[in-house]
């Protein structure tokens, strides 16, 4: 059974979901989303840490390795509660990717300096949301969900492809019994209501 509110996951599979039903808008999403996350935390990296906590100074195959607490590790940290509150078993694995993501991009930023990241970040951001865009445009033939709701859009990207994606299609996972059933019925619900304010529109 579900939960309500800030963490009903249903409703937020829901909202998602109806953004993204062609199958090629759905590839190009798991292609690009979790490399905006990636390159995102890549570029925070060079934020100050936060109340001037002290740098966490480590080796990681020979090399060094210089964790930040910055906003990088803030906003991983949102995600990866955001995650496990949304969903014990598989918002543990998205929030070990977050994770994951921070590490390795903090020890990117390390090696590369922001005179090189910058570019590597721009040029990333530019062709994975230029992708995203297309897919909406080209193939889903429906704005993005950012445009309705940016907040939600933003934090549930990565938890959809991976849960959509990974753990749906090909381990056939499902939080609780009936929730795919019951995501399902929403999204028609609201497609239904979309193409009715969009015949109002043209009517």
């Amino acid at each position: 059974m579900g939960t309500s509110g800030l963490f009903d996951l249903e409703r937020h599979f829901a909202f998602y979901g109806a953004y993204h039903r062609n199958p090629i808008n759905i590839a190009i999403h798991m292609l690009f989303v979790w490399p905006i996350f990636f390159t995102a935390l890549l570029i925070l990296y060079f934020t100050p840490s936060l109340f001037n906590i002290p740098l966490i100074d480590l080796s990681l195959f020979g090399h060094d390795l210089i964790l930040i607490l910055n906003v990088g590790f803030l906003l991983t940290l949102i995600y990866a509660v955001f995650y496990v509150c949304l969903d014990v078993k598989a918002g543990s694995l998205a929030a070990l990717l977050c994770f994951i993501c921070w590490v390795v991009s903090s020890y990117l930023g390390g090696r590369m300096g922001f005179s090189l990241a910058w570019k590597v970040v721009l040029v990333a951001q530019v062709a994975c949301w230029t992708g995203q865009f297309i897919g909406h445009g080209v193939f889903e033939k429906r704005a993005p969900a950012l445009l309705d709701n940016l907040s939600q859009a933003f934090l549930m990207a990565p938890f959809f492809v991976l849960l959509e994606v990974a753990l749906q299609k090909v381990f056939a996972y499902e939080p609780y019994p009936g929730f795919h059933a019951a995501v399902r019925a929403r999204i028609e619900a609201e497609i239904n209501d979309w193409e009715d304010k969009k015949q109002k529109l043209i009517s």
